[in-house]
């Protein structure tokens, strides 16, 4: 283990603290719309919808362009980097992993749901909610409001903070970019429907694989965090055991089922999608009705089971480093 091996964790560590603080700054460009626009670029040029199977490949193509690029260009230029100086390469290295982590920006947005239900600005709340979750928004009343902020906290501590962590523990920022990659292509590929039904199914496969770890890892985090935060650890535990699989994708319900249980709330049953009522089991059990402020308890659980992912993240990595030296 290298100089280099010990400048990568710490630039991880500055990475997330930035994160914590600042979230992501709405007039700065960020690499996730380059690569959003990378991949509509190959979804005007690729797909053919209908049921074309050869769509298949050509999903599979375009997974392995975004991938590679996005992938490839961050590691070259922190290559670079390394070979101008060892600060510039912390730098940059810092920057970028604070671009691939979400935290702060993920509780600023559900925090903004919760203000405008607590004010009883249900419409306001509905318009607030619209910008972090897929479904129609225009149906919900302020239960299903809620719900729907809570699930998103609880699936995007993950997806959004916990999983690229991982995976910067691993191979560094290109390793989140790896996984950031991954998971957009699912978010604007990944749909079972006419349009994207064989296209969207190499990468949506994809991301499950990308994120069967780190779902399950997340899952066990935000239980240990239960006690610090006086919720349910025992519930938590049963409704993560029972419910983790009752969601469409594998990954999903590995979070809100713990959050689920933590808060004594249930969450998911069926949702409307474009216009579409998609039919989903309930997670947890109503042990009591769902509130604004549960939203606050979401994002304070996902909060620190993802600093207790930076933590282990940083001990394993430092112990390896001796290890090895």
């Amino acid at each position: 283990m290298t100089e280099r091996f010990l400048i990568q964790t710490a630039a991880i560590l500055t990475g997330f603290v930035l994160d914590w603080f600042i979230g992501d700054p709405y007039s700065l460009p960020h690499p996730i719309v380059a690569i959003g626009k990378l991949i509509a670029f190959l979804d005007r040029k690729l797909r053919r919808g209908g049921d074309d199977k050869r769509d298949i490949l050509r999903g599979a193509l375009t997974a392995v362009i975004v991938v590679t690029v996005s992938t490839g260009f961050p590691a070259l230029v922190l290559e670079l980097m390394w070979r101008v100086h060892p600060a510039a390469f912390f730098v940059v290295n810092s920057i970028m992993c604070f671009q691939m982590l979400a935290a702060r920006q993920l509780v600023i947005e559900a925090e903004k749901v919760r203000a405008a239900l607590g004010s009883g600005d249900v419409e306001k709340a509905r318009t607030a909610v619209s910008f972090i979750v897929g479904r129609d928004t225009d149906v919900l009343d302020d239960k299903g409001i809620c719900r729907a902020a809570v699930e998103t906290v609880a699936e995007n501590g993950s997806d959004g903070v916990i999983a690229p962590l991982f995976w910067m523990f691993l191979f560094g920022a290109a390793g989140g970019f790896f996984y950031k990659s991954i998971n957009t292509m699912d978010s604007m590929l990944g749909y079972k429907n006419e349009k994207y039904l064989y296209f969207g199914r190499v990468p949506a496969r994809t991301d499950d694989v990308v994120n069967y770890i780190p779902a399950r890892l997340s899952a066990l985090l935000m239980i240990a965090a239960c006690p610090f935060l006086h919720l349910d650890t025992k519930n938590a535990w049963k409704i993560f055991l029972r419910d983790r699989y009752k969601h469409a994708s594998p990954n999903s319900a590995q979070t809100e089922s713990v959050c689920a249980g933590a808060l004594d709330i249930r969450l998911a049953g069926d949702a409307v999608y474009g216009g579409i009522v998609k039919k989903k089991e309930y997670i947890g059990d109503p042990i009591r009705e769902i509130e604004p402020y549960d939203i606050k308890r979401a994002g304070d659980q996902m909060y620190l089971a993802s600093a207790f992912m930076l933590i282990i993240g940083i001990l394993i990595r430092i112990g390896v480093y001796f290890l090895c030296t």
